[in-house]
Formats: C-alpha cells, sequence, structure tokens
C-alpha cells in the first residue's frame, strides 16, 4: 500500500533523520486514521439500520421467506458487533432476533415433530436453548453498555441490581428476560441455569413496574406463563394470571394472537378447561393478521401454533 502512494522506503529513514519528511508522516497517519474512523462511521451506520429492521421482518406474510432470510440477518448482526460491540442498538435487536428466531423456527419446530421423532425434538430443543442464551447474553451486554457491572451485580443482588434501570432500558430488560426465560423452560436437565430464575424474574418484575404497557402489552403476556409456573393452583394464583391476561388483550385491542394462545396452552390445559382453551384459540385464528401490518408476522406464527394446539386437543384434554 506504501508504494502505491509513490513513497520510496530506501530514503525514508534518511529524510527523516533530515527533517524532510515531517509532512508525508504526519499526512500518512492522518490519511490512516481517517480511515479507521471512516470504517467505524460506516459500521455503526449499517448498525443503525440494521437494527431499525425490525419493522420490515414484523410485517412480512411469509413466515418461511423469514425463516431463510433471519439467519443470515443475525450473522450480519454478529460480525458488525465484532466491530463495533458497544452498539446498544445492534445489542439490542440481536437480543430480540435470536429470541424470536429460536421460538418461531426452533422451539415450535421441536413440538411439532416430538410425536414422530423424539430424538430430533430433543436436538431441536438444545438448538433452541442455545439461541436462547445467545439472545441473553446480548441483551445483558446491552444493558452494560450503561450500567457497567450490572451482569455481576445481577448475581449477587438481583432485586437491587435492577433498581438503576429506567424506562429506557426496557426493552432490553424485556429481550433478555424473554430470552432467560425461554432457556430456563428448557433446562429441566440443567441445574445451572435453573437457578437463574432471581435473576430472570428480578428483571421481568422492573420492566412491568417500569413500563407495563411495552409493546402492546408483551410483559403481560410473558406474566402468563411465569405465574402459572408458580407451584399450587390457589384462587390469588389464577386471579393474578387472568388479570395479566386482560390486560395483555386490552393493551393489544385484541388484535395479537400471543396472549390468547399462552392463556390456552398454559392455564386451559392446566386446569383441562377444554371449552375455554378451544374458545381462546379459535378466537386466536380469527384475528385478521393483515389488519396490522406491523403484527402480521407475530399473529401468523402464533395462529399457526394455535392451529396446531388445536389439532392435538384430544391428546390434552382428559374425556
Amino acid at each position: 500500500m506504501f508504494f502505491s502512494w509513490g513513497i520510496d522506503m530506501r530514503k525514508t529513514g534518511s529524510m527523516i533523520r533530515e527533517g524532510k519528511l515531517v509532512i508525508p508522516v504526519f499526512l500518512l497517519m492522518a490519511l490512516i486514521l481517517s480511515s479507521c474512523s471512516m470504517k467505524r462511521y460506516a459500521v455503526n451506520r449499517m448498525g443503525d439500520a440494521m437494527a431499525g429492521s425490525g419493522a420490515t421482518f414484523a410485517s412480512d406474510d411469509s413466515p418461511e421467506l423469514i425463516r431463510a432470510a433471519t439467519p443470515f440477518s443475525l450473522k450480519l448482526m454478529e460480525s458488525l458487533l465484532e466491530e463495533s460491540p458497544e452498539h446498544t442498538g445492534l445489542l439490542l435487536a440481536a437480543a430480540r432476533g435470536f429470541t424470536q428466531y429460536g421460538f418461531a423456527f426452533a422451539e415450535q419446530d421441536a413440538d411439532e415433530v416430538e410425536n414422530v421423532d423424539l430424538n430430533r425434538a430433543m436436538e431441536l430443543r438444545r438448538y433452541a436453548r442455545r439461541l436462547y442464551l445467545r439472545a441473553r447474553d446480548y441483551g445483558l451486554r446491552g444493558l452494560e453498555t450503561s450500567h457497567k457491572g450490572i451482569r455481576a451485580e445481577l448475581y449477587r443482588d438481583p432485586e437491587g441490581a435492577v433498581q438503576e434501570l429506567d424506562t429506557e432500558d426496557v426493552p432490553l430488560i424485556y429481550w433478555t428476560a424473554a430470552a432467560w426465560g425461554k432457556a430456563i423452560s428448557l433446562s429441566k436437565d440443567n441445574p445451572d441455569l435453573i437457578v437463574d430464575l432471581p435473576q430472570m424474574e428480578a428483571l421481568i418484575y422492573r420492566a412491568l413496574e417500569l413500563d407495563e404497557a411495552f409493546d402492546n402489552g408483551a410483559i403481560h403476556a410473558f406474566m402468563i406463563a411465569l405465574e402459572s409456573s408458580r407451584t399450587g393452583n390457589t384462587p390469588e394464583k389464577q386471579e393474578k394470571v387472568r388479570h395479566h391476561f386482560r390486560r395483555a388483550v386490552e393493551l393489544s385491542r385484541g388484535e395479537l394472537a400471543a396472549p390468547m394462545v399462552s392463556m390456552a396452552e398454559i392455564v386451559s390445559v392446566g386446569n383441562q378447561d377444554r371449552e375455554e382453551f378451544t374458545d381462546l384459540l379459535n378466537s386466536a385464528l380469527a384475528i385478521d393478521a393483515d389488519a396490522i401490518p406491523e403484527w402480521r408476522l407475530s399473529n401468523l406464527v402464533m395462529q399457526r401454533r394455535a392451529a396446531w394446539l388445536l389439532s392435538r386437543i384430544d391428546d390434552l384434554f382428559l374425556e
């Protein structure tokens, strides 16, 4: 590269000693530093674009197209994060993207194939867990950009650590907790992950406290599963779960299938309420996925799960 700029390297040493190369050397250094700065600028601009690309994916009407496109998108994010490791928007996009891909295209596939190929189902669930853990780590890195040391603090004092998080952190808090929770749910054979439950719970409760309306009720939809996992089936527990379901439906104006599918799969099956199960899933399927474009992909994915659950109704309920 130096030769292409017309510098005779044999004369360089003597020219520096004679004071004749002061300006060219400084010019060379300026060009090198400028090129590094331009690279960082380009990476950050591309990172900004990638971080904002979620809406394009979310409005797509072809889950299979998104299934094929997402791995490339996620790996590109990771490549950009190698160059700009503290890009908060990219870290959030990676946490969100790996979580969504893990659920829609790994865990769902595992559930659907389980009856015909148990080994494949177990393999897919391990794959989904790895995706969730990767998402969790990106989320924690995102929180670290503005709250140094919070990961260590979460393990030392979960309740105290989350108090330093504020409303601006809610997207990262939610996707970190969502990924962490999904990983834990697939880790009955992994006590090292199960013991992380207090950290995950501290995060999601803090998000609920800061912005309960986040993402059209996403936190409340998450809480349906979390509260249902508590031991015992007391009236107080049932009321908490149904409160979160009602708020999730209210905040999404009844146009998101996710709360209905979660309620049917977790609560109705747990209570062996076949009629409620059927009503909830039929309501989810009746949603017009095209009515709100930015919710289209989510509704299509959850409607696929609703149809699959209905196909298994006789396996899920005892006569």
